[in-house]
């Protein structure tokens, strides 16, 4: 199978809907934050090996504290996935925290404070003008 097959993308987006189900509804870990999301799934080729990118909306501790406890939980997840997913091999999962949407977050807020204050300067001159 290769890496962008219409396979690949299955296997990717099904192991992905797995993932959140697992983590949402059947993990009672008190380490994972209540608002962790599975953003993208990379399974290999092969599948032996996945990479599962995790986003979590809280600040640094609970995101540390969150990939702590899906790393430890990694074996129920694997068997819980493998019970719910007919694959040949059951994918190794390695955790790996996302920052992007919090990336995406922070450029937002820098553009609207760049935007508010070209239009107070703009509505500033315009009321010396009159």
């Amino acid at each position: 199978m290769r890496k962008n097959s219409i396979k690949n993308t299955r296997v990717n987006s099904e192991v992905q809907r797995e993932l959140a189900g697992i983590i949402r509804s059947e993990i009672k870990d008190p380490r994972i934050h209540p608002l962790t999301s599975v953003v993208l799934v990379e399974v290999a080729p092969d599948l032996k090996t996945c990479k599962a990118y995790i986003s979590v909306l809280g600040d640094e501790q609970a995101q540390q504290s969150t990939l702590e406890g899906l790393r430890s939980a990694v074996g129920f997840i694997r068997r819980q996935l493998a019970h719910n997913l007919n694959l040949r091999n059951t994918p190794e999962i390695r955790f790996i925290l996302d920052q992007s949407i919090e990336y995406g977050v922070r450029m937002s807020k820098l553009i609207e404070e760049n935007h508010v204050e070209e239009s107070e300067d703009e509505n500033g001159e315009y009321e010396e003008n009159q």
